[in-house]
């Protein structure tokens, strides 16, 4: 891979705000539900973003595993900026050459039979709200033994599928769930277990909603061999399988989808969420619908969106699939990622690390007599450091670089981690304390 990622212009103008004074407006101006940002970014190229006070750092977040190509790739900003000057929105009452192309092209890549077809969102919570109303529909079209329609739908316990109150209702997180209660009904969390799918998945299971990795939970993956139970045991049911990829697809574990490790060919999934990663930094999301049964589930008045698939969206969607695939970035996913597990395994302080693709999820050890969380204050010494991480937990970091990230750029980070190790830990430790060296 060609490094990319030559810094952008920094500093500031006269008249532009310093990033304190920016901070302060946006506390004043903008609903508090996110908490206070650390920073105001300005301008990115590559994997290298720079913040109002002109500080580079090296984004390992990628926007929450949005940014697959990185911040204003060529090719990507040329394709966006040539459909927007052409054509912008249209509505769902047309549709656009790119709209076609890109469903054809997700159906391709997933390997769909014919009769598969593509709703286009604009986020991944708005493709699994439209995952929940197809269990819905197969839940009535299919009813249960008793001959009434069938009203569960199954998902995991720690999943994550969303914020909206239908994608919320499939998340299993109490902190986000309980003020918003009640929530649709019909929805039991169970154990990622084999044992667990086996003792809850029968005729009254409308869906199965499951993340093949659960990123939010720290980068956890299914048990080896549950996604083929659960196919066979919802087909044996006549249950969906709906697959939340929105975080996994679009090569972010070195596969167009997670979930094809298990499932391919006569054996994809009933339904295939994605977002994020699709657009490569503009919003789209898009729900697959494998085969034509399933597809027929949902008709025409059922679901919508104004902005689903729109021109630019879908034009975005096509130049990252394409620089993916021309750039090789799938089996540099897996390369750049390895370098990056490997150098977090041989780091004192740093536990269990999964590995997939560019996701990985790292355990720290938490000093002794920590008085606040470690995860969070390792993110806080990394940003001091030049480096953008997250913190699923207090003890475990996520990291979701954009996959055009250089093996280079994963040893700076590794070469830099004992030191801000060690910072966090005189943050959170008493006088003294020295970062574990094993986890």
């Amino acid at each position: 891979m060609t490094d990319t990622t030559h810094s952008a212009p920094t500093g500031t103008t006269g008249d532009r705000p310093a990033q304190a004074d920016l901070l302060e407006e946006y506390s004043e101006s903008l609903l508090g539900v996110f908490g206070s940002p650390s920073l105001v970014l300005t301008h990115g190229r590559g994997a290298v973003v720079t913040d109002a006070d002109g500080k580079d750092y090296l984004d390992l977040l990628a926007g929450i595993a949005v940014n697959a190509l990185g911040h204003a790739h060529p090719r990507w900003v040329e394709a966006v900026s040539r459909q927007l000057a052409t054509l912008g929105h249209i509505s769902n009452f047309f549709t656009s050459p790119q709209q076609i192309a890109l469903a054809e092209k997700l159906l391709a890549l997933a390997g769909a039979p014919d009769g598969s077809h593509v709703f286009f969102a604009n986020s991944g919570t708005e493709a699994n709200e439209a995952a929940f109303k197809l269990a819905r529909r197969n839940g009535h079209e299919r009813p249960g033994p008793d001959g009434t329609p069938r009203t569960t739908v199954l998902a995991l316990e720690s999943a994550f599928h969303g914020r909206t109150m239908g994608a919320l209702a499939l998340t299993a997180k109490e902190a986000y769930r309980t003020p918003f209660e009640p929530l649709p009904a019909g929805v039991r969390h169970i154990p990622a277990t084999l044992e667990a799918l086996e003792e809850h998945l029968d005729g009254t299971v409308a869906a199965l909603v499951v993340e093949p990795v659960q990123g939010e939970a720290g980068v956890h993956a299914l048990p080896e061999g549950f996604l083929r139970r659960a196919r066979q045991l919802t087909r044996e049911h006549g249950a969906l399988l709906v697959v939340d990829e929105v975080q996994t697809g679009m090569g972010r574990t070195g596969r167009w989808f997670a979930s094809a490790a298990e499932l391919s060919g006569d054996d994809l999934p009933d339904a295939i969420t994605l977002a994020k990663g699709l657009g490569g930094g503009f919003p789209v999301g898009a729900m697959l619908t494998v085969g034509a049964e399933v597809s027929g589930l949902l008709t025409a008045g059922q679901h919508g969106t104004t902005f689903g698939g729109n021109p630019p969206a879908t034009a975005a969607g096509l130049a990252t699939i394409a620089v993916i695939e021309e750039e090789g970035l799938l089996q540099h996913a897996s390369t750049v990622g390895a370098v990056l597990a490997d150098g977090l395994r041989g780091t004192a302080g740093v536990g269990e690390v999964r590995q997939h693709g560019l996701l990985i999820g790292a355990d720290l050890a938490v000093p002794e007599g920590a008085g606040a969380p470690f995860g969070p204050a390792v993110v806080d010494a990394a940003r001091a450091a030049g480096f953008i991480v997250n913190a699923t937990g207090p003890a475990t970091l996520r990291l979701a670089p954009p996959l055009i990230l250089t093996e280079e750029q994963a040893r700076r980070f590794v070469d830099a981690l004992p030191q801000i190790l060690a910072s966090a830990t005189a943050a959170v430790a008493p006088a003294g304390a020295t970062a574990p060296k094993e986890a």
